[in-house]
């Protein structure tokens, strides 16, 4: 990932889940599913890649350099912790049926299509939905924890509402 620069903020992709991990302003070659299928996918107006699952272990993070490693426009960003705000991130949580709804059209347009790049898009859409309608809330709301008190929640701590 190129330098933390402000631009990449701003041009944040609306559909990258709150954490660590953004994107920008991608290529749109497809790329990035081919090395981290479980955290990215593409979407908006120019299909641009964006992270839809922060990762969590050291080999999906890794997966997730690699497919910034790709993008020859330099899109992806890491500083994401220091640009979330807990209000932000509820802000994002409260307007999800957004991204549901757009998820659904993409995955619709990709259904019809043979392409191998297309079908496994669809997939990795399903597999956003399903992540959205179950665990993304507790991954959020331990996020908006680390947000606050700087760390991540232990076992008995009370994690915040979205």
């Amino acid at each position: 990932m190129g330098g933390v620069t402000d631009e990449k903020w701003v041009a944040k992709h609306w559909l990258n889940v709150p954490g660590p991990f953004y994107t920008g302003l991608t290529d749109n070659c497809w790329t990035g599913r081919l090395v981290a299928p479980r955290h990215v996918l593409y979407g908006g107006e120019h299909r641009n890649e964006f992270v839809y699952r922060q990762p969590k272990t050291p080999d999906e993070v890794e997966n997730v350099w690699r497919a910034a490693d790709d993008d020859p426009l330099d899109g992806y960003a890491d500083d994401g912790d220091e640009r979330w705000t807990p209000e932000a991130v509820r802000a994002w949580w409260h307007d999800r049926d957004k991204v549901v709804e757009h998820v659904t059209e993409l995955i619709a347009e990709w259904s019809t299509q043979s392409h191998p790049e297309r079908v496994d898009a669809a997939q990795g859409g399903r597999d956003f939905l399903a992540y959205l309608a179950g665990d993304l809330e507790a991954d959020l709301r331990a996020y908006v924890f680390r947000l606050d008190h700087g760390r991540d929640p232990a076992p008995g701590d009370v994690l915040p509402a979205l």
